[in-house]
């Protein structure tokens, strides 16, 4: 018996391999696999069920990964995107893993015994502690911090293991771009390879950022046809088919595979600054500062009923919950959520006269538990190639650039399950969680949002 196969005795029932494929679009790889550009892919979709499915809104990797990893919605997660602001002070923070309020996936399999290896999910940082190893992903300031228990990081550093590509060598140059994704994808199969054979686990989980980095930074190009990038984005695709195939093949009859992506993609047309557009109308005003100043919230206006967050988060300034708010709270306030949410709907773009808006959501619409005040009043919903931004202060309500030229999208998320047939449904992240909790044949907590597919 080998060393693997004496591992995989220790451990009794069902497995679960996951892997995170960060924003590959389901109709993206239905089409790799239509033109044999994914032959593994091909031959495991035949195996087991791929599904499109439903984000989140706002459709973010650290909304839509807190909601998969916990199975409830961020009314009761608490995390509403990678930016927020304390209501009273305005001071602004990145929410991390303390900011999260429900008990996530692998905290519930480490309660009934299970024991997990998860590596660089988003809003993992700073690392809970689990029955296994957990690695924080891309927000983690460094790897020694992000790694319980701590003695594994010699094992990760051997491994050369790389928290994240460099988002700031990537804004270069699409070449630096390339080298950065492919370079960490290295390490990360690396990885991968290592825990599947070396480390005693019932679930592993492992995390593949780089996909949603290279398709900021060269969808465009990909659907463009370009002619040296848009064959370097499929390299890469096929780089990512060779990755399941091999770990296919390294799984026995009682584990499953399972991959997953939380949003889909596609090309922006136009960033729009939602500030820029509360300015144009009267709902938001700035203090008289310094151009060279950088604009925060303290530099809002005490006259101001309304500011936004990334992405197409519309706060209003309501009174006893904001600072110097000013709307006073009941008929006042969605007087002026409904004002604002009828003239979005109505925005278009300055140049193609298109709708930018498709859906402008009550957070009550979206949102139920008890941190739904930390939740914004209104979540603008955009047409795909739309992206909304929280910049505060903008001379123009669009402009497109030519670094970040891909945006998440809604509807286009995808999850497979090999060796299940489930039918096509209307589902979203939601149903993830409970559903591997099926699969492990561990009892769902008590009060999740959402339902196993099985």
């Amino acid at each position: 018996m080998g060393f693997l196969d004496k591992l995989r005795s220790k451990r009794q029932g069902q497995r679960v391999v996951f892997i995170g494929l960060d924003g590959t679009p389901y109709t993206f790889l239905k089409r790799l696999i239509d033109e044999g550009r994914a032959p593994n892919a091909a031959r495991l979709a035949e195996q087991g069920s791929l599904l499109r499915m439903e984000s989140t809104w706002p459709w973010v990797s650290s909304v839509a990964w807190s909601t998969m990893m916990t199975g409830v919605n961020p009314g009761r997660h608490n995390i509403y995107g990678f930016i927020d602001r304390d209501p009273a002070t305005y001071k602004q923070f990145i929410p991390t893993s303390r900011n999260m309020q429900a008990k996530t996936l692998w905290e519930v399999l480490s309660d009934a015994g299970k024991r997990v290896v998860v590596v660089n999910v988003p809003v993992t940082y700073p690392p809970r502690q689990v029955n296994g190893i957990l690695v924080g992903g891309f927000l983690s300031p460094s790897l020694e911090k992000a790694v319980h228990p701590p003695a594994y990081l010699a094992t990760l550093q051997s491994l050369g293991y790389i928290v994240d590509a460099d988002p700031w060598k990537a804004r270069e140059s699409k070449d630096l771009a390339i080298q950065e994704v492919n370079a960490v994808l290295d390490a990360r199969i690396r990885t991968l390879y290592h825990l599947l054979e070396r480390e005693e686990w019932d679930y592993l989980h492992v995390h593949i950022m780089e996909t949603d980095r290279l398709h900021h930074f060269l969808w465009q190009q990909m659907e463009e046809d370009h002619p040296t990038y848009g064959p370097a984005f499929y390299d890469f695709y096929q780089r990512i088919d060779d990755m399941l195939g091999q770990v296919a093949g390294k799984l026995d009859g009682n584990t499953t595979l399972v991959w997953m992506s939380d949003h889909g993609f596609c090309t922006v047309k136009r960033e729009v600054y939602v500030n820029r557009w509360l300015m144009d109308k009267g709902w938001l005003r700035l203090r008289n500062v310094p151009p060279d100043r950088k604009k925060g919230l303290d530099e809002i206006d005490p006259s101001s009923v309304a500011y936004s967050l990334d992405p197409g988060r519309v706060v209003i300034r309501l009174r006893g919950r904001e600072k110097d708010g000013c709307v006073a709270p009941g008929a006042e306030y969605e007087a002026l959520r409904d004002e604002i949410a009828t003239a979005a709907l109505q925005l278009q773009d300055p140049d193609s006269g298109e709708l930018i808006f498709q859906r402008a959501f009550k957070r009550e619409e979206l949102y139920h538990g008890p941190y739904l005040e930390q939740a914004a009043d209104l979540i603008l919903a955009p047409y795909d190639g739309y992206d909304p931004k929280g910049t505060l202060y903008k001379e123009n309500l669009t402009f497109k650039g030519d670094e970040l030229v891909g945006m998440h999208t809604h509807h286009d998320a995808m999850l497979y399950v090999r060796g299940r047939t489930l039918p096509q449904t209307r589902f979203s992240v939601l149903d993830v969680m409970p559903t591997i909790l099926d699969l492990l044949e561990v009892p769902a907590p008590a009060g999740l949002d959402g339902h196993s597919l099985l």
